[in-house]
């Protein structure tokens, strides 16, 4: 039953802070933001939430920032959109799997393109 409580708690904050993004941040610092994943401690005490920022370095820098600096208000909103005993702290974690997974990609190719032309 843990597990179930603990996977839904992980849908709904996926669900809320994407929303929050779209419609409840306004800070200008934030840019285009991806919900990756959402990782919840076993007592249900702290949240991880992995972003994808796309961008440049200076783009994800101030989007962090922005997210860091709303890190209280979204976690207000948590609690008030998901009833729990207790707001779980909130970290923000920037993830950058798809930028490596494109990277990886983009080697693939030059390593097949090189060995068709051998």
């Amino acid at each position: 039953m843990a597990d179930h409580r603990n996977e839904r708690l992980r849908e709904l904050v996926k669900n809320v802070f994407g929303e929050m993004l779209q419609r409840d941040l306004k800070d200008p610092r934030i840019g285009f933001v991806s919900v990756m994943d959402v990782e919840v401690s076993n007592d249900y005490s702290h949240v991880k939430i992995f972003v994808s920022i796309m961008g440049d370095e200076e783009t994800k820098r101030l989007t962090m920032e922005g997210l860091e600096s709303a890190k209280g208000f979204i976690r207000t909103e948590l609690g008030h959109r998901i009833r729990l005993r207790h707001t779980p702290e909130v970290h923000i974690i920037a993830d950058n799997s798809i930028e490596n997974g494109s990277r990886i990609f983009e080697l693939l190719n030059e390593v097949k393109k090189e060995q068709r032309g051998e």
